[in-house]
């Protein structure tokens, strides 16, 4: 079955740096497309970016300029940078998979990020 486990959550002070990685088993990784979203107690899951099979990415307005999603497919990860980071980035951040036929989509646990200010 298809899994995907994050990592490279932490506490980092404001304008620090963290890269998240999401590794995917079970699926032919190149195809699907891949996305970060983020999500705080009380609030609906966002999104945060997302990259498609032949590399093209969108992000939310509020992390712009800052954040990088890219993909290994010879390593089936998806990477996110996160430079510049702010207080209000602070989430429970998860990965995501989305098929492209089917558009089935499946869950990483999710990686804790705190920013402190």
């Amino acid at each position: 079955q298809v899994q995907l486990l994050e990592s490279g959550g932490g506490l980092v002070q404001t304008g620090g740096s963290l890269r998240l990685s999401c590794k995917v088993s079970g699926t032919i990784f190149s195809i699907n497309i891949m996305g970060w979203y983020r999500q705080t107690p009380g609030k609906q899951r966002e999104l945060v970016a997302t990259i498609t099979s032949g590399g093209t990415t969108d992000y939310a307005d509020s992390v712009k300029g800052r954040f990088t999603i890219s993909r290994d497919n010879a390593k089936s990860t998806v990477y996110l940078q996160m430079n510049s980071l702010k207080p209000e980035d602070t989430a429970l951040y998860y990965c995501n998979l989305e098929k492209p036929l089917t558009h089935s989509t499946y869950w990483g646990p999710g990686t804790q990020v705190t920013v402190s200010s």
